[in-house]
């Protein structure tokens, strides 16, 4: 599978679970890199709730 998941037609080919969001098809998920990627964009910018969901810690955790 190709990793230029800008063009319809890969992302077209990807299974309804391999997005964060399947029923929307937002935010495709198809590997492992693509995973470890969305982890730290929400561990960088989500809200605590988000990061909650995550099972990340908060960053006032962290530094304790």
């Amino acid at each position: 599978m190709s990793k230029d998941l800008s063009d319809s037609a890969n992302r077209k080919k990807l299974k309804k679970s391999s997005f964060a969001l399947p029923e929307q098809e937002k935010y495709p998920i198809p590997d492992i890199e693509h995973a470890r990627n969305a982890l730290a964009r929400v561990a960088q910018h989500g809200s605590e709730s988000r990061r909650r969901r995550c099972g990340l810690r908060s960053r006032r955790s962290t530094r304790a």
